[in-house]
């Protein structure tokens, strides 16, 4: 499991939560946000997670994509 030097913090202001997710945004420009964050976000149309790869593990079995 990675420590939370590794992962970067939450791109949301106020958020002191470590980064798990980039959001691939069409209309701006990509975001590192914390899972929370993330699922919010992606409940727009066009907005597309995908998961750090330092972060895999904190997610559930299947749920990072993992091959």
């Amino acid at each position: 499991m990675p420590t939370d030097e590794a992962l970067p913090s939450c791109e949301i202001n106020g958020c002191t939560d470590r980064a798990t997710v980039e959001l691939h945004i069409p209309w701006k420009e990509n975001e590192l946000v914390c899972a929370g964050h993330a699922r919010v976000k992606v409940g727009q149309e066009g907005v597309v997670a995908a998961v750090l790869p330092d972060a895999e593990d904190e997610f559930p079995n299947g749920a990072a994509f993992r091959q």
